[in-house]
């Protein structure tokens, strides 16, 4: 693999494990994408991106799908065979069958952030999406696809994730994390993050928010709903996206690198891959990572994390 391609902080985080393991796993595989391909939901082997005026279906074969929308916007989820997707310029969130590209459903329920940085997400067999700027989270049924709640959360609020039997949700303005019970539809715990908090994800015993404005991550204790830690990343934390899976928590960022990997135990960057591309995406699945790159016009596979991230 060549270092444009790969670069370790090995000197900085960790020694030569990290180091070893990456020069180990194979080659990325950079796939073209025309437009302007942004967030990321696996389905299956494939996953589906969003494309401005429309969401595609793509495998490491090609394109297998796609589904006009007016303006496709943030990270999406497939549930119940469907990718649910929200529409910034319709205010809706859309329903679209996962294996033809099919759209089933248009749910009015207005967008909190019209700029796209915001996530829909399952849960607690629900759909959920941050739908008003003033601080309103929608809890849509996907039986009868239409918002059965509304819960109130801090203004601002804009980012979700759905874990350990909860829903956690981020205000980037009033510098939250707020853990959302779903048997009541109301606010648990508020607890206050570093400088610009954004996307975020629940796994590997935590839930782990982005403070760009501070460059680091910091873990949040899914009972308590305290910050029990923070891993640093950079000087900041621009953009980009989160996951995680394999025992690791896998950060998309937009400068120095393509993406880093924490450890979650050590809390710190254990791995450091890719050139800088600018901002996008990433979804973590046990055989690879897929990051998206809409400035350079990408999606890119790379495989067996296993090695990645020794």
């Amino acid at each position: 693999m060549s270092k444009s391609h790969i670069m370790l902080a090995a000197a900085l985080l960790g020694g030569g494990t990290a180091h070893a393991a990456a020069a180990d796993a194979p080659p990325e595989q950079v796939i073209p994408v025309p437009g302007f391909a942004d967030f990321i939901a696996v389905d299956g082997k494939s996953i589906w991106v969003t494309n401005r005026t429309k969401v595609e279906r793509w495998s490491r074969e090609g394109k297998l799908a796609e589904s006009a929308m007016t303006r496709a916007c943030g990270a999406m989820t497939v549930f119940q065979k469907s990718l649910w997707v929200a529409d910034c310029k319709d205010g809706a969130v859309i329903r679209i069958e996962s294996k033809t590209g099919k759209r089933l459903a248009a749910i009015p329920t207005g967008i909190a952030n019209r700029a796209g940085e915001l996530n829909v997400v399952s849960g607690a067999g629900s759909i959920w999406i941050a739908s008003d700027d003033a601080g309103v989270v929608s809890r849509i049924d996907p039986k009868t696809n239409t918002v059965v709640a509304t819960v109130k959360v801090d203004s601002g609020t804009w980012y979700l994730a759905y874990g350990f039997g909860a829903l956690w949700a981020v205000s980037s303005n009033q510098q939250s994390v707020q853990r959302i019970d779903p048997k009541t539809n109301s606010v648990t715990k508020r607890t206050a993050l570093g400088k610009t908090p954004g996307f975020l994800a629940a796994g590997v015993g935590g839930v782990w928010v982005q403070e760009q404005g501070d460059g680091t991550v910091a873990r949040v204790d899914p009972r308590s709903g305290e910050v029990t830690g923070r891993a640093k990343v950079g000087e900041v934390l621009k953009y980009g996206d989160i996951d995680t899976g394999g025992g690791k928590v896998w950060v998309r960022t937009t400068e120095e690198q393509t993406f880093v990997v924490i450890d979650p135990n050590r809390m710190t960057t254990v791995a450091r891959l890719g050139k800088p591309e600018g901002s996008g995406a990433l979804r973590y699945t046990s055989s690879g990572i897929w990051t998206s790159a809409h400035d350079v016009h990408t999606i890119t596979w790379w495989p067996a994390p296993a090695k990645i991230a020794k």
